[in-house]
């Protein structure tokens, strides 16, 4: 198990007990803890012995990101612990919140093949963006994240409204060019938290979906805003939902990027599938059924 001590839940005790239930369970758990070093959670993913079954991610969604990246070659399957700010993987496959029931899922799940994407060299498993969308995970300050959470983003949301400076994407899908202000490409449903940005696209499914944001200005990006919290996002006429398995971005001038919330350097990039599926430890459907 690769716990980010800082992600967000990490100190309240509730990692503690799904280790605690995992053990009653007789499972032989190894913890091991990040440290603020770059690419740790992804080396100690890529260093892991042999003997371990499964591989778990206990932290935000950049934590889920380094380790499924560290796990890139190996065949064993990946699982997940809700903790972080959003997490968004863990709110699309319906993960539990109560720690018994994490454990139940890690200890006796079914391993599902999940398709990510990637961007140039690095793997993303929930979306990636460039344009506002990369610009508000520039601008969150790590340290107001662990103090407030979400909040966090929605301060820098506000500065990089005021700060507003229009991106000119290209993007081209499996060939065909759109222009774009800013641009999502979604494994999954989710944005965020629990917000639908994508209702069509599926992590099992072999496909990629651009959300192309095709307005530009502050009046569309708090349109886009209000959309995605009422789960209208894909009704709004300036903006396109194209599915595809090879895109690239380009434009007059670099936009930023990011990937699963940490930002990734700039464009022009070259995104698609990843070469082979991860195996991602989910919760059992009839279960999700009756908790919902």
């Amino acid at each position: 198990m690769i716990i980010n001590p800082a992600a967000g839940g990490a100190r309240s005790g509730y990692f503690s007990k799904v280790v605690a239930e995992l053990r009653r369970l007789d499972c032989a758990v190894e913890v091991r803890a990040t440290t603020p070093a770059p690419g740790d959670a992804e080396r100690l993913a890529r260093e892991a012995e042999a003997e371990f079954d499964v591989i778990v991610a206990a932290g935000g969604d950049g934590t889920v990101n380094a380790v499924a990246n560290g796990m890139r070659d190996q065949a064993r399957p990946l699982a997940v612990i809700p903790l972080g700010t959003a997490n968004v993987l863990a709110k699309e496959i319906a993960m539990p919140r109560d720690p018994q029931a994490v454990a139940a899922v890690i200890a006796g799940g079914e391993a599902r093949e999940v398709w990510p994407g990637r961007v140039e060299d690095r793997l993303f498993i929930a979306m990636a963006g460039a344009g506002f969308d990369a610009d508000v995970v520039a601008r969150v300050d790590s340290r107001l994240k662990r103090l407030v959470g979400r909040l966090a983003f929605a301060w820098a949301i506000l500065v990089c409204l005021r700060r507003y400076r229009a991106a000119e994407l290209v993007v081209e899908v499996d060939g065909v060019v759109y222009p774009a202000a800013s641009l999502v490409i979604a494994k999954g449903r989710l944005y965020g938290g629990r917000f639908v940005l994508a209702p069509a696209a599926d992590i099992h499914v072999p496909t990629l979906h651009a959300v192309l944001f095709q307005r530009s200005g502050r009046l569309a990006v708090l349109r886009s805003l209000a959309a995605m919290v009422t789960g209208l996002t894909h009704r709004l006429p300036e903006i396109t939902i194209v599915r595809g398995r090879s895109i690239r971005l380009s434009g007059a001038a670099s936009a930023a990027l990011h990937v699963d919330g940490e930002t990734f350097g700039l464009t022009p990039a070259a995104v698609a599938l990843a070469d082979r599926p991860v195996r991602l430890i989910v919760p059992d459907p009839a279960a999700r059924g009756r908790r919902r």
